[in-house]
């Protein structure tokens, strides 16, 4: 059977944005053996429930908006940007199919902030001006190895990185998880300012993982992008949906 990924167009009318950080995902899960289902933002909530009825996985890119800070009860500070409702939207109805499902989820970046925020987590607004971290997390595209993570043991990520509890990443972000959402275990941390950069759901029987930089622009370099990419698709083929009636509801 081919393995359908459902992904959200990165943001609603950043068509610049779009054609740039797209690409890279659709290859990224090509090469790992998956059709990637690229959902329009301006779709109908039932035509979109209609796309994912045919889809094994959902994969959550980052975005050019931040996550809107009223969803975690926070008012927007001056550095916080605007945020997408189109794309909100849109990853709500792909999480909540998810996890009624038990799809698996990868999420990025912004994605892995939506996936917190969803889980009734809470973010960093701005890392320069709340944290005063020396490490700088949006270098730039071109910057391969922003900082180090710290890997938990253990954990899907330490499984993706060969046992590695080590490692170099790219970053291109401002805002970052602070409050774990719920059953969400911090399984990767900046040591040089403990900035979050990973998370996963605590159940042995759903795929959800969240990271905090850029694998698929690293896929073709990085052994561990690779792996986070695979470990991603085979839980998809492996998936089998659970009966609705179990389902978990979150905001």
């Amino acid at each position: 059977m081919s393995i359908r990924i459902a992904i959200p167009e990165p943001t609603t009318d950043d068509a610049a944005y779009n054609a740039r950080s797209l690409p890279p995902y659709l290859a990224a899960l090509q090469s790992a053996g998956a059709i990637p289902v690229v959902i329009p933002l301006h779709e109908r909530p039932d035509r979109v429930a209609r796309i994912l009825a045919g889809t094994q996985g959902v994969l959550l890119p980052g975005s050019g908006f931040d996550v809107d800070p009223e969803r975690y009860g926070e008012e927007r500070i001056p550095a916080c940007g605007p945020a997408d409702p189109g794309r909100t939207a849109v990853d709500e109805l792909l999480l909540q199919d998810a996890f009624n499902l038990h799809k698996p989820v990868f999420a990025i970046c912004h994605g892995a902030q939506t996936l917190n925020v969803w889980l009734n987590g809470t973010l960093i607004q701005d890392l320069k001006s709340l944290l005063n971290t020396p490490v700088d997390h949006a270098p730039g595209r071109a910057v391969v190895n922003a900082h180090p993570i710290r890997i938990a043991s253990g954990t899907r990520l330490a499984s993706a990185a060969s046992g590695a509890l080590q490692t170099e990443c790219n970053s291109s972000h401002h805002q970052a998880i602070s409050r774990a959402g719920d059953n969400l275990r911090v399984t990767a941390v900046c040591p040089l300012d403990e900035v979050i950069e990973a998370v996963e759901l605590q159940s042995p029987d759903h795929f959800a993982v969240g990271v905090q930089w850029h694998p698929e622009r690293t896929y073709t370099t990085s052994s561990l992008s690779r792996a986070l990419f695979t470990d991603f698709v085979r839980a998809a083929e492996a998936w089998h949906p659970r009966p609705i009636e179990t389902s978990v509801t979150c905001r």
